[in-house]
């Protein structure tokens, strides 16, 4: 037989050697498949959707390849795109939808005031609000209080004119007047100014303590956006009446005496025991409970505290004193600091036209200032005692969850 399979040499007659480069054919009928030549057609486009063996089918609708993470929450946000930067998260993780901003009212402001910790401010504003919403019932509240302090300041300016009247006589004396007499003038005259004053104090002070207890329950609707009526109110107080009173003279009595003794004691007692008549209406304690729960809501606060009841008493005292202007014009009162050695006797008449006076600004100026005394009591309890969460609930907003 022809050999046609190449020169003799055994099994390595078919090896490829360097200087070839390329294997030789096989030969016909060995049983090995003829490799592809580099000039062969390419293979036609498959079909559309075909794929080769190797790949791996389309999963139906909904499957998921082991590992993968799972889809993410409804609501999520894909990225921008790459011109627009956004960081994601600090753990890399898919951008959600972000979390509820911040809101200026805090858990909402379904009354006059938000329900969050309270500014200057806003506790300024609540109480004008507080005035706007229910002025019949906040201003005859404050007119009834502005007409029992302006009787008192009357019938004690009326008790000490007769002292004003002698020493004015003793004034007249000039140098024929003896020690003793000068002495007596002058020190009973004082002494009788300063009892007035003392007494007009303390009238005022009790007075504003129990406003402010009234003014509790009004913002304790109030602050829920709710109606109030002077029956409402007066529901109330009238378990608690005789212990407020109790509170008012106290409170009042310990203050007067402690500014009286030095300044600062009795400064010290009126900031800390200002909230222990919204105290005692609002929480339904007793009298020993309301002192102790001011004290407890003041402790470190102090100084905010009193710089906002010192504000809102400046505020009461420039209104009153612009109000009561016009109606002081004609009681001598300018005629006096002309000429301080001249001593000038108000009339029954000037007495009763400075009461009216006070009567029209007391009616605005005693609400407010006991308001911001109130709101200052429920911002303390918003910020340390969580009541703003109470107050929403109350007012059936449904604080937002953490998640």
């Amino acid at each position: 037989m022809t050999n046609t399979g190449g020169a003799p040499g055994g099994e390595g007659a078919d090896t490829p050697t360097p200087s070839q480069g390329v294997p030789q054919a096989p030969a016909p009928g060995s049983g090995e498949s003829k490799p592809a030549e580099d000039h062969a057609p390419s293979p036609a486009t498959p079909p559309r959707g075909w794929q080769p063996p190797d790949t791996q089918a389309t999963p139906p609708p909904g499957w998921e390849a082991p590992g993968t993470p799972a889809a993410p929450p409804p609501g999520w946000q894909a990225p921008n795109p790459p011109n627009q930067p956004n960081p994601l998260p600090p753990y890399g993780g898919p951008q959600y939808a972000q979390q509820p901003r911040w809101n200026p009212h805090g858990l909402g402001k379904p009354g006059v005031i938000a329900l969050r910790p309270l500014n200057v401010g806003d506790i300024l504003d609540g109480a004008i609000t507080a005035i706007r919403r229910h002025p019949l019932l906040v201003l005859g509240i404050g007119a009834v209080m502005a007409v029992i302090s302006a009787a008192i300041t009357f019938v004690v300016q009326k008790y000490v004119l007769g002292d004003l009247e002698s020493f004015a006589s003793t004034v007249q004396l000039g140098p024929a007047a003896t020690d003793e007499e000068l002495r007596n003038a002058v020190f009973g005259t004082f002494g009788e100014a300063a009892l007035a004053l003392i007494s007009t104090t303390l009238v005022s002070t009790l007075l504003l303590t129990v406003t402010t207890g009234l003014m509790a329950a009004v913002m304790g609707r109030a602050a829920l956006g709710r109606d109030v009526t002077f029956a409402e109110v007066w529901r109330d107080v009238q378990p608690r009446l005789l212990p407020l009173l109790g509170v008012a003279f106290v409170y009042a009595l310990l203050t007067t005496i402690g500014v009286l003794l030095c300044i600062i004691p009795g400064v010290v007692a009126w900031v800390f025991w200002a909230l222990a008549a919204p105290a005692l209406v609002l929480e339904r304690g007793t009298f020993r409970e309301a002192f102790s729960r001011s004290v407890k809501l003041v402790s470190g606060a102090f100084w905010r505290v009193f710089g906002i009841l010192l504000l809102a008493q400046i505020i009461q005292s420039f209104f009153e004193s612009i109000i009561q202007l016009p109606f002081t014009l004609g009681s001598g009162v300018f005629t006096q600091i002309l000429n301080p050695a001249k001593v000038v006797v108000p009339s029954t008449g000037d007495l009763l036209l400075a009461s009216a006076g006070q009567i029209i600004a007391g009616t605005i100026a005693i609400p407010f200032v006991t308001l911001v005394t109130v709101i200052v009591y429920l911002d303390q309890r918003m910020r340390r005692e969580g009541m703003d969460i109470e107050l929403a609930r109350a007012a059936g907003v449904q604080p937002p969850q953490a998640w």
